[in-house]
């Protein structure tokens, strides 16, 4: 076996996952919440505004899936779902601890992980990227693509509005 297969092996059930993690927000499908749902839950999240963010999460997921699957563009897809799961890691998981059985980040935290090897060593022999010769210059997309990211993540999440105050009633 080759390593070229291993990566292959890693991007096709990564980025399929990650498709489909996303079509569920776009289109309802597998159970999922559709768009109008799922910006409603990105609006009870805080994110403002709730809709562009809503798209570029699902689009993030979806398309970011796509690519790394197809090992098309690389690293970009890769970024793209590192970006939605940090994102989500710091507005609904983290403040459940690590263990996905309590809601936490456990999976995301994998998620990224293979993500970013795969950002790192490239989509292999097997991808659209070396069947029709498209190569992004190294290092470079990858410092610009994080450099992005890490930009993206800060903007989504200083967009937060904050929470309501919790007042006491008071007893007369």
């Amino acid at each position: 076996m080759s390593i070229a297969f291993g990566l292959l092996i890693l991007r096709l059930v990564v980025g399929l996952t990650m498709a489909a993690h996303g079509a569920q927000k776009l289109f309802g499908w597998w159970g999922g919440p559709g768009m109008s749902n799922w910006t409603q839950s990105v609006r009870r999240l805080r994110i403002r505004p709730a809709q562009p963010w809503a798209w570029v999460a699902a689009l993030s997921e979806f398309g970011g899936g796509l690519l790394l699957a197809l090992g098309l563009l690389s690293p970009l897809g890769s970024l793209a779902i590192v970006g939605a799961m940090l994102v989500a890691i710091a507005t609904v998981h983290l403040s459940k601890g690590f263990w996905v059985s309590k809601g936490g980040y456990e999976f995301n935290l994998s998620i990224i992980g293979a993500a970013a090897a795969l950002a790192i060593t490239g989509p292999g022999a097997y991808s659209l990227d070396n069947a029709l010769g498209v190569h992004l210059p190294e290092p470079v997309s990858l410092i610009v693509g994080t450099i992005a990211l890490i930009a993206g993540v800060t903007v989504t999440l200083v967009s937060r509005k904050q929470p309501e105050p919790v007042t006491k009633p008071q007893i007369s």
